[in-house]
């Protein structure tokens, strides 16, 4: 029987795991492909960024039409971006032709009108700018500012920006909204009569415990008669709050046990539930700005659901009728909720199972077209790997879940095969956060390993959200186990089915995956090798050194430090160094304030003291996660020779040899 992926005339040849040649090459990865993000329409025109490796990760701000196609708004050095919460997100608003960014070097914030050249409104040193929304009015700029100026923990609030700029003393904005620790979602009304916002206190984090409230603008401009909507009763995260109306403003809240669209009516109706079902309307609020439901004028709404870890796209009518409320649309994958046009079109990032992410722009029913591809494949249908939903069994697992979840990745070749008596090598993939998800998008990050002979399976462990509060509860005062034991039980559940060979694993992660890889190696014999990222190696460090926005989070992941110590000491992979007895390789940037640098630095140290082979790599320019092309060429190369390296193969074409120390 023929293989319909492979080109009708081409051998297949025979050759080890891991070893294959692979088109999905580091100029491909780093060099030809563009981060896609923060899509949003504005009349006939489409917006997104584009974060360009080639140029040092600068991020600019394109805008597409019918007319003109696509059009860089942002020249250099302009670099569209924020730094509030150190991730970012909310960095530009569009209305009416009018567009505000800001700039992320300093923090400074730009206006564009009538497609003239970028103007600052704000440049004041020490404040940072996110969540941008334009005040009906047309004077001001609502949005949330984070004050670094007296030094220590910066302190947030809503602040309104007069647009006109110039005068200095306008230009840290008049602050509405202070007083709560974290602010986000400044949300104005249509009619301009009502701001509605998002608020939370230490310690939680977003996903555990927030408040939605509402005040009325006053025409001084001030805000007056804020109250509570929901939050003030037992603890639930409610996020993106979005107006449908003057009156009409819905919120996600998981009080139900899932992130699911709550209404509120104008002054005191509701909350009502719109469309109970047992999915997630809504993301772990990581970065400003998502979007994961859209109120559409004919009063129905578009969102985007999340069951059982897979995305879908979804229609809610306003039926009296429950079971006819919510409908399937069948369009593309998209990332976020797409975006409306005046004609009634969409605009998304689509993020195909089989391609890479783009830029599109189409109706429902009809294929849409193109604007912006995050790069250009040239690979045989049988050369991409595509993700199998898999479902592992979870020997001790609390509250009832049973099943932990995982997109698992054979490996992929239109050209290559292994050899009939060998199963492939495993990379196990720890998604960071540690409140976060895999997606089964297509991933430069999975298709570099399958391409060339790997298996990689991506955890969705206990914690890891798309799967309801409870499953992301499974992580309280457990991290550092329960995301080990997860990874370690969907290893065992592949070995066990003969899909991969069980003496060459190795686990990889970043940021707080990276704890997940080091604890795995101390408390398992299962791995051969395991790479951290800008991983976290020491929790006392990390809750006393890292920034205001995670300063507490490990309250609820480990405990409240320091009455909880010991468990610090226990689950921090500094303190378990001697447990590992397998090569580690560790990747940093020298800027990251997030997990400092140190931290790797350190471990590194103490797998030096027990004669561990490891090596440890930094990266100038580069904070939390990496964003330069060179450095995204380098760490893959790293990365993939280090592997070749505990595997016992040579890998060909890589640009540097890892360098292991011990």
């Amino acid at each position: 029987m023929t293989d319909p992926t492979v080109a009708k005339g081409a051998s297949v040849l025979t050759q080890p795991f891991g070893t294959w040649p692979s088109a999905v090459t580091t100029a491909l990865v780093a060099g030809r492909t563009v981060g896609l993000s923060a899509v949003q329409a504005d009349g006939d025109a489409i917006l997104w960024l584009e974060t360009r490796p080639s140029e040092a990760g600068r991020t600019v701000l394109v805008r597409w039409t019918a007319g003109t196609g696509a059009v860089d708004l942002t020249p250099p050095p302009l670099d569209v971006g924020t730094r509030v919460h150190e991730y970012g997100g909310g960095a530009y608003a569009v209305s009416g032709g009018r567009i505000a960014f800001s700039h992320r070097p300093d923090g400074s914030v730009w206006v564009i009108e009538a497609d003239g050249p970028a103007r600052a409104i704000s440049t004041v040193a020490g404040l940072r700018f996110a969540d941008f929304t334009f005040d009906p009015a047309g004077a001001r700029l609502f949005c949330v500012r984070e004050d670094h100026r007296a030094g220590g923990e910066p302190v947030s609030a809503l602040v309104a920006l007069p647009l006109a700029g110039g005068d200095p003393a306008t230009q840290a904005g008049q602050v509405l909204v202070s007083g709560p620790d974290f602010v986000s979602s400044p949300r104005p009304s249509p009619d301009g009569a009502h701001l509605a916002w998002i608020e939370w206190n230490h310690p939680a984090m977003p996903w555990d415990a927030t408040r939605l409230r509402v005040g009325r603008l006053e025409r001084d401009g001030t805000l007056a008669g804020a109250r509570t909507l929901a939050g003030d009763g037992d603890p639930e995260s409610v996020i993106e709050p979005a107006w449908a109306g003057p009156r009409a403003l819905y919120a996600a809240s998981d009080r139900s046990g899932w992130w699911n669209l709550w209404r509120f009516t104008l002054p005191g109706g509701g909350p009502e539930p719109v469309a109970p079902m047992a999915a997630e309307i809504g993301l772990p609020h990581w970065v400003f700005g998502q979007c994961s439901y859209r109120p559409l004028p004919d009063g129905s709404i578009l969102a985007i659901a999340i069951d059982h870890g897979e995305a879908r796209t979804i229609r809610i009518k306003d039926d009296p009728d429950p079971s006819m409320r919510v409908h399937a649309v069948a369009f593309g994958h998209p990332a976020q909720c797409p975006a409306p046009l005046a004609d009634g079109s969409l605009a998304w990032i689509d993020t195909p199972p089989d391609g890479p992410p783009a830029v599109v722009h189409g109706r429902v029913g009809a294929p849409p077209d193109t604007l912006r591809a995050a790069a250009v494949l040239d690979l045989a249908p049988g050369d991409i790997a595509r993700a199998e939903t898999i479902r592992f069994p979870l020997p001790d697992a609390p509250g009832g879940v049973q099943r932990g979840h995982a997109f698992f990745y054979p490996p992929a070749s239109s050209r290559f095969r292994g050899p009939a008596d060998e199963k492939p090598p495993l990379i196990v993939m720890a998604h960071g956060g540690p409140t976060g998800r895999a997606s089964e998008a297509f991933s430069f990050k999975v298709q570099w390993w399958t391409s060339r002979g790997f298996a990689v399976v991506d955890v969705n462990y206990g914690g890891s959200t798309g799967f309801g509060r409870a499953y992301r509860r499974r992580l309280e005062g457990k991290w550092g186990e329960i995301d080990v034991a997860d990874c370690i039980a969907a290893c065992r559940f592949l070995i066990e089915h003969g899909r991969v060979d069980p003496h060459r694993i190795a686990i990889r992660g970043s940021s707080a995956g990276g704890l997940t890889v080091l604890l795995a190696l101390a408390r398992s014999s299962l791995f051969a090798a395991g790479a951290s990222l800008y991983g976290v190696t020491d929790l006392r460090a990390l809750a006393q050194e890292t920034h205001k926005f995670e300063s507490r989070y490990l309250d609820s992941l480990v405990g409240p430090y320091p009455a909880a110590e010991a468990t610090y000491l226990a689950r921090s992979p500094l303190t378990q160094a001697t447990g590992i007895q397998v090569p580690v390789l560790f990747l940093h940037g020298l800027d990251d304030a997030v997990v400092p640098p140190g931290q790797a630095r350190a471990m590194a140290t103490a797998l030096s003291g027990n004669a561990v082979p490891h090596a440890h790599y930094e990266f100038p320019g580069e904070s939390h996660g990496f964003r330069r092309e060179a450095t995204i060429r380098r760490a893959l190369d790293l990365e993939l020779d280090f592997y070749g390296q505990v595997f016992g193969f040579t890998v060909p074409d890589v640009s540097e040899r890892v360098v292991m120390r011990s």
